[in-house]
């Protein structure tokens, strides 16, 4: 029989940390707490095997951050560090646990505390399990999001659900995925704490099943985002509506799971990458001291203004309005990436190895990446695994930045050329994407045949 438990704890920063991911050198220290940040940890046993669920309302972790959760889970559980999975909604009202070079910095005091809770909520779920039954469903949610990097580009549009109740059957635990980025109140309330999005859906969900602790596990949106129009606080409450109505109902007549298996599988992927050419880091570096230099501010966004940043303009209203000071941010962020890539240019390895993991609870298998994994790629695992029951959960136990197709690989875009550098790491090449879609398909596979 089927045993599970659910538990929550706080993740919210304490004074002084800074909020990750919304532009260079702005030093976001929060100023109000919107809503709490939680560590949410599903642990599922079939009496042989177990698997924990933890999402954490983070912008991303680092596998050192990974490492220490899952070892305190394991000592004080014997869980197997293999069978927990770490995966963050990517709010951008959160702070980071692992460096992001230049948009926030790390409080390692906060990331030492936050893994500590993490673990919390994971042996408080490990120690609250009943028996219990799944159910599992799907559904889509069309005319939200839309793919940032081309016209017409495609989206995951699934949204994908399981509930757990208890032998009684009232909700003990609601999981819902969905793939867009978190983004939706960040440009009018950036000095908040929030977990913006995801953290109304799950309100929402527990609002509607009392007694229900609902968890969100962030999907491909490296290249999606809800639409603009959201972005205004009158309308910003409509797409969290419209996902939670939409998991909630495709939940309505789902019959329990057939399988009662647990399972998990773990990889180590080899992505190819190419070495940074000395061309490209001298015309960032020598650009960027002339600016400095000089103060000069004109046609930066002819320059590195293309590839730095998604919307030129809103780093201006990010610094203020004072365009000198963006432009001079961006500059320093170029000298600070150089030294960084110098060090190690011609030693590094050419490929970049990564974690790829899959639970399997019951007929849902949740299958991980550490990237910002592309819209294409997501689509590719669902139609070759031809599992109907699939959570993609992106941002999980660790940081790879941008995982870009070809098409913005070959443009040189913000996730092609820009989210390697703030990530200390080589270029993914063509072959990148696929090489991770191949890994992920062959956990899925070895949980489906265990």
């Amino acid at each position: 029989m089927l045993t599970a438990g659910v538990a929550r704890t706080c993740l919210t920063p304490f004074w002084g940390v800074e909020l990750t991911g919304w532009g260079y050198y702005i030093q976001r220290t929060w100023q109000r707490v919107h809503d709490d940040l939680h560590a949410t940890a599903l642990v599922v046993d079939d009496g042989h095997h177990q698997a924990v669920l933890l999402t954490l309302d983070l912008m991303v972790i680092d596998v050192e951050f990974t490492r220490r959760t899952r070892e305190r889970i394991h000592r004080e559980t014997g869980l197997p560090p293999d069978a927990i999975l770490l995966t963050c909604s990517h709010s951008h009202n959160a702070p980071a646990a692992g460096g992001l070079l230049g948009v926030g910095e790390c409080d390692r005091d906060y990331e030492d505390w936050a893994s500590r809770q993490a673990a919390t909520a994971a042996i408080l779920a490990w120690k609250n399990r009943a028996p219990a039954r799944l159910s599992t469903a799907h559904a889509e949610l069309h005319g939200q999001s839309f793919n940032r990097t081309r016209p017409g580009g495609v989206v995951d549009p699934t949204v994908t659900t399981l509930k757990v109740e208890d032998l009684q059957g009232c909700p003990v635990a609601f999981v819902v995925n969905f793939g867009a980025h978190p983004t939706v109140t960040t440009d009018w309330r950036p000095y908040d704490v929030s977990r913006d999005l995801p953290g109304e859906v799950c309100d929402l969900i527990e609002q509607a099943l009392p007694g229900v602790t609902a968890l969100y596990v962030q999907g491909a949106c490296g290249d999606v985002n809800f639409l603009r129009e959201f972005i205004d606080e009158e309308r910003h409450h409509e797409p969290a509506r419209m996902l939670a109505s939409v998991a909630l109902e495709c939940q309505i007549d789902a019959p329990s799971t057939y399988s009662e298996q647990v399972a998990c599988a773990r990889e180590i992927a080899r992505l190819p990458t190419r070495r940074w050419t000395l061309d490209e880091i001298h015309q960032d570096r020598d650009e960027a001291e002339r600016r400095l230099q000089s103060r000069d501010a004109t046609h930066w966004r002819e320059s590195f203004g293309r590839s730095m940043t998604n919307r030129p303009d809103d780093m201006v209203k990010r610094h203020g309005g004072d365009e000198l000071k963006a432009v001079m941010a961006m500059a320093r962020f170029k000298m600070e990436w150089t030294d960084r890539i110098l060090l190690d240019l011609e030693t590094r390895p050419e490929y970049l190895e990564t974690e790829v993991q899959t639970l399997r609870l019951g007929d849902l298998f949740i299958t991980s990446n550490s990237s910002e994994f592309f819209s294409p790629f997501a689509l590719d695992v669902r139609r070759q695994s031809q599992v109907p029951e699939l959570m993609l959960a992106c941002y999980s136990n660790g940081r790879i930045g941008y995982l870009p197709d070809a098409h913005d690989i070959q443009a040189r875009s913000y996730a092609g050329f820009q989210s390697p550098k703030y990530c200390n790491q080589f270029p993914f090449t063509d072959e990148s994407g696929p090489a991770m879609c191949t890994a992920m398909l062959r956990t899925v596979e070895r949980c489906q045949n265990r």
